[in-house]
């Protein structure tokens, strides 16, 4: 808990999160103050973080843990456990983020937004974002763990959001091209799992009844699944990749020499 403290105190006072509420607090603002339909305006703010929030999160953990190196070693001097070290490291990075993007979205809403059309919506939009958040940490602490060159770590990470936020979904298209003649539905199903920005998209798209709005992957949850049942795979899911970088780096993190 000392470790979480401390952290979240020093964190909270980062630019980068400064930055991140006032991207979301001024986003939120223009969307509401310009958009009369909140779900439409929801659904426009929901395109901006799901590319946005990795990428951010994704850099400011490669970047916080690598220089927090120094700090690191001297606590590991003392008589604390490495997974108290590394799970405070954790939270007191993920939490202020996540606080500075809850309150950058609920502050806007609450002035402009239509509370009976939007209320679940937003907290959906939220908890999908603060899901995002922890994955991208986790993955960059994954990545800081493993690689020991700055430049390497930062280069990977960023090229890990490259893949998941623009390059996947060219992937599953050309496959649907390539074999269009061949039932591959349940593959590009299959495929949708390897990539969280995707099931973070059908999430939050399957609330809505628009199918166009959809894409590819979102209308094969909703012909598979269905709503209810999709949104419950979608939703474990990105726990799971939550779960799994989280662990493999605290292991690593537990065998690291430091």
């Amino acid at each position: 808990m000392k470790i979480l403290k401390f952290e979240f105190s020093n964190v909270l006072r980062s630019k980068w999160v400064i930055f991140f509420f006032l991207f979301f607090f001024l986003s939120t603002y223009a969307l509401f103050s310009f958009e009369n339909n909140t779900p439409k305006a929801l659904l426009s703010l929901f395109n901006l973080s799901v590319y946005l929030v990795p990428l951010i999160s994704l850099i400011f953990g490669t970047m916080y843990f690598y220089n927090s190196r120094e700090y690191i070693e001297m606590i590991l001097c003392q008589p604390i456990p490495r997974s108290a070290l590394f799970i405070g490291l954790f939270l007191g990075t993920s939490l202020p983020l996540v606080l500075s993007l809850v309150t950058g979205i609920l502050i806007p809403f609450s002035l402009f937004g239509n509370y009976s059309e939007g209320i679940n919506l937003t907290l959906l939009l939220i908890g999908i974002s603060s899901l995002l958040t922890f994955l991208s940490i986790a993955i960059a602490f994954l990545i800081s763990t493993k690689i020991t060159d700055k430049v390497k770590g930062l280069s990977i990470s960023i090229f890990f959001w490259l893949i998941t936020a623009i390059a996947f979904d060219g992937f599953l298209l050309l496959i649907a091209y390539l074999f269009q003649e061949y039932p591959v539905e349940k593959v590009l199903l299959a495929l949708t799992f390897l990539n969280p920005l995707d099931l973070s998209r059908t999430l939050f798209m399957l609330n809505f009844d628009i199918s166009a709005l959809l894409g590819l992957t979102g209308a094969l949850f909703k012909k598979f699944y269905g709503s209810d049942l999709g949104i419950i795979i979608s939703s474990f899911s990105l726990v799971l990749w939550i779960l799994l970088p989280f662990l493999i780096g605290l292991k690593s993190f537990k065998q690291k020499d430091f």
